[in-house]
């Protein structure tokens, strides 16, 4: 499994969080590798975004790394989950994309195990949505900053979606018109998607 060059991340923010959706998310631990491929994702363009975390140029060591170029790990803790998300946009253009959620592939027992799910039936609960596949991954506040054309956290090709859909962010609320925007994109009927 190759990682991506560095040229398919520079694309335009809402083109690159269609084009995410059907890669596959890799993560290399000392547990072993799991991966998914990409169903879900969500954009946020910068300053002018009231949803994201740049809005307005927001600048601080929590956001540091989305000034950065199209490619890097940009995690970020909420409540009890870690989020990960792929920088894009030029540099000092800080814009990104939420990785929302995954298809497992590989390392499902492992996957299993860092979510403490061990019943078959609720398999598609693993990764369908961003703190589930994080935990699922063991992607943390360590890959912060890293790249993804490099392990331990990558993505590669994977398969082409049939059909994508696209729709309203989720849990954004407080955001004015931006709550409204419809840069979500998912993999039309795919069971991993989150809602």
């Amino acid at each position: 499994m190759e990682p991506l060059a560095i040229d398919f991340f520079q694309q335009p923010t809402l083109v690159l969080a269609e084009n995410l959706l059907g890669c596959l998310l890799v993560k290399e631990t000392n547990e072993g590798i799991a991966s998914g491929y990409i169903v879900e994702t969500e954009a946020y363009i910068g300053p002018g975004d009231r949803a994201s975390h740049s809005f307005g140029n927001r600048r601080t060591k929590r956001t540091e790394i989305m000034f950065a170029e199209a490619g890097h790990v940009y995690t970020f803790q909420t409540h009890t989950h870690t989020l990960v998300n792929v920088i894009s946009g030029a540099a000092e253009q800080p814009e990104g994309i939420l990785i929302r959620a995954i298809e497992p592939v590989e390392g499902i027992k492992l996957m299993r195990e860092r979510r403490g799910i061990d019943n078959l039936k609720n398999a598609k609960n693993l990764t369908n949505g961003p703190g589930k596949l994080t935990k699922a991954l063991g992607i943390n506040m360590d890959d912060y900053g890293h790249h993804y054309t490099k392990p331990p956290l990558y993505i590669t090709s994977g398969k082409t979606p049939e059909a994508i859909s696209t729709g309203p962010r989720i849990g954004i609320d407080n955001t004015g018109e931006a709550k409204d925007y419809p840069w979500r994109f998912w993999i039309t009927g795919n069971p991993f998607v989150s809602k």
